[in-house]
């Protein structure tokens, strides 16, 4: 218990968090790390795989290719692919650069399957009337993607973005190990010193990171779900009213 107390003690003490001090401090910079190579990898992954997810979804064009490649993906060692990167861009980048790039390029792959997966599978979720009802109120493919099927399908894709999160923050914790930064660089600081009180204080300032965002995603995905069954409503009335164009065209070619 002293133990778990002296690591909150150190993450509280004033002189770890002032700036200029010796590395692997301050915290509050290495926490700004941490957060800024999680913020670039997610942002460049979500770029590549949520439109790719939402054609797929919205198609239904290249469902095997999903499953396999995310399986696939998910079976990379991402400390090894860390590694590799590193090595090969060493040979035509200096170390920071190297460090930094193949870190990014690392924490993208590794986001990229859950992305994937939460795109397509928010979009299979939609129930096929809503979507039938926009058709035919003249709605376009386009418009349905981004009016009736992302809207309704948005708590499973943030889902997607919320394991994707997870995964980088957890991962680029043991970065730190090809020399980047992040809050990982304490962990390893305490690993070289045989400080368990600072490797503890490392764990749980990553661990608490997590939680919060964790805890940011959730709320999202309440308050995106909340909003999604209040569209359903809407998505019926659009369907009736439709129904109801409609009615009269097919009385007049009933035959009496």
């Amino acid at each position: 218990m002293n133990f778990f107390l002296d690591a909150i003690a150190w993450i509280f003490d004033p002189a770890n968090w002032v700036p200029g001090s010796q590395s692997p401090l301050p915290i509050g910079d290495r926490l700004v790390e941490h957060l800024l190579y999680s913020g670039v990898s997610l942002v460049i992954a979500m770029l590549i795989a949520l439109p790719l997810g939402f054609y797929i979804g919205h198609t239904g064009r290249g469902r095997q290719f999903v499953i396999g490649f995310t399986g696939g993906m998910r079976a990379l060692p991402t400390l090894g692919l860390l590694f590799f990167l590193t090595m090969v861009l060493r040979s035509g980048l200096s170390t920071t650069p190297a460090v930094l790039v193949g870190s990014v390029i690392a924490f993208v792959l590794l986001a990229i399957p859950s992305l994937l997966a939460g795109a397509y599978a928010g979009l299979e979720s939609v129930g096929r009337e809503p979507i039938d009802a926009a058709r035919s109120i003249g709605m376009t493919e386009m418009q349905i993607l981004r009016k009736v099927e992302i809207p309704l399908g948005l708590p499973v894709i943030i889902g997607g973005i919320r394991s994707a999160t997870l995964q980088v923050i957890a991962t680029v914790t043991i970065a730190s190990y090809v020399g980047l930064g992040g809050l990982g660089r304490i962990i390893s600081s305490g690993i070289g010193l045989n400080d368990y009180t600072v490797i503890l204080g490392g764990a749980l300032l990553v661990t608490v990171l997590a939680l919060t965002v964790d805890g940011v995603f959730a709320l999202l995905q309440r308050l995106t779900r909340t909003r999604g069954q209040a569209m359903r409503p809407l998505r019926s009335a659009q369907r009736n009213r439709s129904d109801a164009a409609v009615a009269p065209i097919l009385d007049e070619r009933t035959p009496a």
